[in-house]
C-alpha cells in the first residue's frame, strides 16, 4: 500500500528519509524552513555530498517527492507526518526541542479534521521525549493523541557517506509506538523494505538510539584514554598494539551481545584483575584513568544494585533461590562471582534463607566460600522450594525458568528469560 507522507526538515535524515519513502512509490511532500536549503534542492542538487542521494533526488524530484511551500495542505492530504528536524545541544547538555516545536505549530491546526494520521519524530530526542514533551505540547493544543491521530518515534541509524544505502538496506526499523493504529501503518509503511521491524515503546525506541550512539562515543574515548596510559607507560607502540587488538576473534567471529549486554558485572579471574593493574599501573606513571576507575566503580555497583532488586520482592523470612553460582555459563569458575557478592550482601541485610543451584558450581561454590547455605540438586527442585528466584548466571538450561516458578517473583539479573518486562 502507498501513503502520502509529510517530511519536516530537509537536512542529512529528513532528505534521505523522504527520497526512500519516494523510491518506494510514496507520494512525499517536503518542506524546510532553510530557503538557501529549498532552493538548492529544487534546483536538483545536493546541499551537501551524499552517494547516492543525489541520483535519488534527480529520479523523484517533481515526481513522487515534491518540495512544498504549504506545510498545512501537504500535511490535510498526508497519511504520516514525519519530524526531521535539528535537535541541537543546548547550554547545559540537554535537546534542545524549539524546532520540533515550530513544525508542530506549522500543521497543528489542520490535524483534527477526523482523518487518522500518524506523527513520527526521526529526530535524534532523549528517552522520555515524546512521551513527557511532545505528546503533552499537543494535548495543550487540545489534541487527543491516540482518538484523534497517532504519535511515535521512528530513530535513525545512518552513517554519513553511507545515508542511501542505510536507509533502503537497513540493519534494523525501530519504531517507538503509543497506539495499536499507529503501529498498524507504520509496519505496513516500512513493510516494502527488506528489514527487521521492531515495535516497541516510545521510551524504548528513543532509548536504543542512544544505545548506539553512547556506546561508540564510549568505545572511541576508551581507545583514547588507553593511548594515554601506553603514553605514560612509555615503550608501547600503540598503532600495532591496537591493531593486534582487532584481530580477536571474539569480534570478528561472535556477535556483539557477548558483551554489550546488561547483567551483574564482570567477574572471573582475568578481567578483575587485569583492570585493577591497568589502573594501578597507570596512576604509578603519573596518568588517572578515569574511564577504568569508572568501569571498575559501575561493576563494583552492580551486586548491590542487583540486591536491591531482589529485597523489593523479598522478605526476610523468604527462601530465596540463587540460580547460577560460576561467574559465567559453561564454566564452573567461581572466582570473583556475581553470586557470591550478591548472597554476601543479602546475608549481611539478614535475609539468611538463601538455596542455590547451579549445573556445575554447586561443589567449587560451596568450597570457595563459607556460606550457610542450602545447595538444590536441580533448578525444578529450587523453584519448589524457593519463595524468590533470582537469575544471577545465564545457563541455557535456565532460559525457560518462568515455566517452573508459577506465579514467584522472578529476579532476572541477566535480562535473560523471555518476559515483556524486567522486574
Amino acid at each position: 500500500m502507498n501513503y502520502t507522507i509529510s517530511v519536516f526538515g530537509l537536512g542529512f535524515v529528513g532528505l534521505t528519509t523522504a527520497l526512500a519513502f519516494a523510491e518506494k512509490g510514496n507520494k512525499v511532500f517536503g518542506y524546510d524552513v532553510n530557503e538557501q536549503r529549498v532552493k538548492t534542492l529544487k534546483a536538483g542538487k545536493l546541499p551537501f555530498v551524499e552517494p547516492g542521494l543525489d541520483e535519488a533526488l534527480l529520479k523523484h524530484q517533481d515526481k513522487n517527492f515534491v518540495i512544498t511551500s504549504a506545510p498545512e495542505k501537504a500535511v490535510i492530504e498526508s497519511d504520516f507526518i514525519f519530524l526531521c528536524v535539528g535537535t541541537p545541544g543546548g547550554e547545559h547538555g540537554e535537546a534542545d526541542l524549539k524546532f520540533l516545536y515550530s513544525a508542530i505549530d506549522l500543521f497543528s491546526s489542520v490535524i483534527d479534521d477526523g482523518k487518522f494520521r500518524t506523527i513520527v519524530l526521526k529526530s535524534t530526542v532523549p528517552p522520555s521525549t515524546t512521551a513527557e514533551r511532545i505528546i503533552p505540547y499537543l494535548e495543550a493544543k487540545g489534541l487527543k493523541p491516540g482518538s484523534q491521530f497517532g504519535v511515535a518515534n521512528n530513530p535513525e541509524f545512518l552513517r554519513e557517506g553511507k545515508c542511501w544505502d542505510d536507509m533502503i538496506n537497513a540493519d534494523r526499523i525501530v519504531c517507538g509506538t503509543s497506539d495499536l493504529r499507529g503501529e498498524e501503518m507504520l509496519r505496513s509503511l516500512y513493510s516494502d523494505f527488506s528489514s527487521p521491524f521492531f515495535a516497541v515503546s516510545l521510551n524504548t525506541g528513543e532509548f536504543i538510539k542512544y544505545l548506539s550512539n553512547t556506546l561508540l562515543a564510549t568505545m572511541i574515548s576508551y581507545s583514547n584514554e588507553m593511548s594515554k596510559i601506553a603514553d605514560a607507560i612509555g615503550g608501547i607502540q600503540i598503532k600495532e598494539a591496537f591493531e593486534v587488538l582487532h584481530m580477536d576473534r571474539r569480534w570478528g567471529n561472535a556477535t556483539m551481545s557477548s558483551y554489550v549486554y546488561p547483567g551483574c558485572g564482570y567477574g572471573g579471574y582475568c578481567l578483575p584483575k587485569d583492570t585493577a593493574a591497568m589502573v594501578a599501573t597507570s596512576l604509578s606513571k603519573g596518568y588517572e584513568p578515569q574511564i577504568l576507575e569508572k568501569v571498575i566503580a559501575v561493576n563494583d555497583s552492580m551486586p548491590q544494585y542487583m540486591a536491591g532488586k531482589i529485597t523489593k520482592h523479598a522478605k526476610k523470612t523468604d527462601k530465596i533461590g540463587i540460580l547460577g553460582l560460576s561467574f559465567k555459563p559453561d564454566s564452573d569458575d567461581v572466582r570473583d562471582s556475581s553470586s557470591a557478592k550478591i548472597i554476601r550482601i543479602l546475608m549481611r541485610e539478614g535475609y539468611n534463607n538463601i538455596v542455590a543451584y547451579d549445573p556445575m558450581a554447586n561443589k567449587p561454590f560451596s568450597d570457595e566460600y563459607e556460606f550457610n547455605i542450602e545447595y538444590a540438586s536441580s533448578k525444578e527442585e529450587l523453584c519448589i522450594f524457593s519463595d524468590v528466584v533470582v537469575l544471577v548466571t545465564a545457563w541455557k538450561e535456565f532460559e525457560d525458568i518462568r515455566n517452573y516458578i508459577n506465579e514467584k517473583p522472578l529476579i532476572d539479573c541477566r535480562y535473560f528469560t523471555l518476559n515483556l518486562e524486567q522486574e
